[in-house]
């Protein structure tokens, strides 16, 4: 193992499928797009015809302005809109399928950790875990009054991928994660595990969370 006790401190909670400077209405408009999209999603933007490049954040608001890339994600909306990416792409698209969010962990030593009292790792248990709901709260928040800032203060043009993009980026997705879960034990069983969750969550969450939302809006 690594020797590292974690724990989950932060989360930003669902991302957003990122900034385009062209529509993006069949999944031919893939092919040769410069897309700035790091790690898995990246292959599975190469798998369906894009130039999928890693910028560093510093570096992608230029790149988009200078056209040397045409789309990126980011983050949601509250990161994006201080990043300025809406003054040089005006199309953005949900829902963001490559990061279901972006969890941050505190990890110990296992030493140090085995020589707290148990009074103190339940402390700082308790601190992480209050820190992880505190900052998906915030994301949640911020992220909806930032959406309606960049919508209609800034004049951003909303866009949903449309079913055949899913269905394409999702037939990609079970290719590239199988491939990548087929080299590595560790990795297959949290892949396993991760997607158990998925497919338990799923229905309830179309009966419950979505559907009270739709509900009362």
């Amino acid at each position: 193992g690594f020797n590292i006790k974690p724990f989950m401190s932060a989360n930003t909670g669902v991302q957003m499928g990122g900034w385009f400077r062209k529509e993006i209405n069949t999944l031919e408009d893939f092919k040769g797009l410069k897309i700035r999209m790091p790690g898995l999603g990246g292959e599975v933007m190469r798998r369906l015809g894009a130039a999928a490049v890693t910028l560093p954040g510093n570096e992608i608001y230029q790149a988009l302005q200078a056209g040397t890339i045409d789309a990126t994600e980011w983050v949601g909306p509250w990161n994006d809109v201080a990043f300025g990416f809406h003054q040089v792409a005006e199309y953005y698209y949900w829902p963001g399928f490559h990061e279901p969010g972006s969890a941050l962990a505190t990890g110990f030593n296992l030493e140090v950790w085995n020589s707290l009292t148990p009074f103190q790792q339940q402390a700082i248990q308790t601190a992480c875990q209050a820190e992880n709901n505190y900052t998906l709260a915030e994301f949640n928040h911020f992220n909806a009054t930032s959406l309606q800032t960049l919508v209609s203060e800034h004049g951003v043009k909303l866009r949903q991928f449309t079913p055949e993009i899913m269905a394409g980026i999702k037939e990609q997705s079970d290719i590239v994660l199988e491939e990548a879960v087929g080299t590595d034990d560790i990795t297959k069983r949290v892949y396993e595990s991760f997607k158990a969750s998925l497919d338990a969550s799923r229905e309830w969450t179309r009966i419950a969370e979505q559907a009270f939302t739709e509900a009362r809006g």
